[in-house]
């Protein structure tokens, strides 16, 4: 090595002939049967096991991003395994790339904007005036605001209570999610419309209330919906519709094209 170049380090994961170590810990005696996948996950992020209370709470918010349904993400996912059948990975991996600032990603946003506006000096009190400067913020750039309002779950998102409600249970229902709260009811005052925090809005609170870098956000997410995108190849495998909306989308296009669209 020369003395220019920089050392190569990480504590991820390394194997001999007889051991594979994982963050530090053996794989075989102290994982595997006594570690599950959610967190196995809060290990390979935060570089350490959760405590049960943190375990609740970060499988909780996988399990919430798991799956929604026919998103744009899951549709994707259904027409790559459909032209390659051979390549399942190239079917979730398209379905991944679908995670962003419109679905499941959002939960960056939402985390993004309440850990720039929360320090640990911030009291209670002072909750209504950040809500009411965020959302007025928001309103003159015409910009979304994250974590708030939903197409469908109005006049609440029925995941919000119970991610909240099991934060409560393990000692995690703080500040952040206190300010996600308010920012709602700040925006229904000011639009005067419904807008409820949506689940991206309470995961991005939790995932600040658990201290992850809000960074790794969006990974998180893409890291749940992933497990979402493999059971619907798997369904697309025994119950296909992918040759179905292809097909209803082609008919479509050709009857506008020949003015035949009503």
């Amino acid at each position: 090595m020369s003395r220019s170049a920089k050392p190569l380090r990480s504590a991820m994961g390394w194997s001999n002939t007889d051991t594979i170590t994982v963050r530090g810990r053996d794989l075989p005696s102290e994982l595997l049967g006594h570690v599950n996948l959610g967190d196995m996950a809060f290990l390979e992020v935060a570089g350490r096991l959760p405590t049960k209370d943190e375990s609740a709470v970060f499988n909780a918010v996988a399990v919430t991003l798991v799956e929604h349904g026919m998103t744009p993400s899951a549709i994707a996912a259904r027409l790559t395994y459909l032209g390659a059948p051979e390549s399942i990975q190239s079917a979730i991996a398209a379905g991944i790339l679908g995670v962003g600032s419109v679905f499941v990603g959002t939960a960056e946003g939402s985390a993004q904007m309440l850990s720039a506006s929360v320090t640990p000096e911030t009291s209670q009190e002072e909750i209504a005036g950040i809500a009411s400067r965020l959302v007025t913020e928001h309103r003159a750039s015409r910009t979304p605001i994250p974590g708030i309002g939903h197409p469908v779950h109005k006049p609440i998102d029925p995941r919000v209570p119970r991610l909240f409600e099991l934060a409560q249970q393990h000692g995690f229902r703080g500040t952040y999610c206190t300010l996600m709260e308010a920012v709602s009811a700040e925006a229904e005052r000011q639009y005067n419309r419904v807008l409820p925090v949506n689940a991206t809005g309470a995961v991005g609170a939790l995932l600040c209330e658990l201290k992850f870098d809000i960074r790794v956000a969006r990974g998180i997410g893409a890291m749940a919906r992933a497990v979402g995108l493999v059971g619907h190849i798997a369904e697309e495998m025994d119950t296909p519709m992918a040759a179905e909306i292809w097909a209803r989308v082609e008919h479509e296009v050709v009857d506008f094209n020949r003015g035949d669209a009503s």
